[in-house]
């Protein structure tokens, strides 16, 4: 009774308009709006793009929309709709950090560094780090980019090898995916480096693909993970779940090959070891 009528008298004494701060979980967030917002990106394909009818789609929304936003409305009790916000490299972990998305759902890497500042779903995507170029040039790999112009995303892992490993080559940064690929359109830069996966999908969807080559063995391992704020356990539970229900069920499988099967937007056919990695995530029940 004593420490109720301390902590009352406390409230009394607050200067006028100043209440305390309670910090509202993730779920307790979307209970309250009925949705769940993502960062995820508009000019990534298969991940996430608007497609020719103005859609904004990819694997990384579907994901979402069919493993997790189930998982959430089943944790909550209600339906919970999807909402989308554009995230880029630069904006992903500051949109995060001040609430305005819960979870990014794109090609962001899960590493060690970053783990500093978010939290990490299981890994649903891996590949590594390569290079476009035109067709015919000189540029093979790694090995051979000392003094060369080579463009990269803002705040991606692969700038931050490339300026680490080859101190020499001229890095040059840009915004996003669409801004670099036309640097090297425009013959400003010699390559533009990126993982593996995304250069397929630039390359796919390049009004001449023939054009281009994605050259060199992978130089980093990116495995993609959704982020998430940290320390909201309960939120990445309900994430992990849906994650390995979809796995469990097959239902995982079957979105990866709408995208990137031989039918797919992008192939890129799954290895069996990168498939055994995917379906030892899926602790049992």
């Amino acid at each position: 009774m004593k420490q109720r009528m301390i902590f009352f008298l406390a409230l009394a004494l607050l200067p006028a308009g100043i209440a305390p701060a309670f910090a509202e979980t993730t779920l307790e967030k979307s209970a309250r709006t009925g949705a769940l917002t993502i960062g995820t990106r508009t000019g990534s394909p298969p991940f996430a793009y608007i497609n020719q009818r103005n859609e904004w789609v990819g694997f990384s929304i579907d994901l979402v929309e069919q493993l997790i936003i189930p998982s959430v409305s089943k944790k909550l009790g209600k339906a919970v709709k999807l909402e989308k916000k554009e995230s880029t490299p630069p904006t992903r972990i500051p949109l995060l950090s001040a609430n305005a998305v819960d979870l990014i759902a794109e090609t962001m890497t899960d590493t060690r560094s970053r783990r500093d500042s978010v939290d990490f779903s299981l890994t649903f995507f891996v590949t590594g780090a390569q290079f476009l170029v035109k067709r015919g040039s000189p540029v093979k790999g790694i090995n051979n980019i000392a003094g060369k112009r080579v463009a990269a995303q803002q705040g991606s892992t692969n700038a931050r090898i490339i300026r680490e490993r080859v101190s020499n080559a001229q890095l040059r940064e840009f915004p996003d995916q669409p801004a670099a690929f036309q640097a090297l359109v425009q013959g400003q830069v010699d390559a533009y480096t990126n993982d593996g996966i995304q250069l397929a999908g630039l390359k796919a969807k390049a009004p001449n693909p023939r054009d281009w080559e994605i050259v060199g063995d992978f130089y980093s391992y990116e495995p993609y993970g959704m982020a998430l704020r940290k320390g909201d356990s309960d939120f990445r539970a309900v994430v992990n779940g849906g994650l390995m229900d979809g796995i469990d069920s097959g239902k995982f499988f079957e979105i990866y090959d709408k995208w990137f099967g031989p039918k797919g937007e992008v192939p890129y056919p799954m290895s069996p070891d990168v498939k055994k990695f995917m379906i030892y995530q899926a602790v049992p029940k």
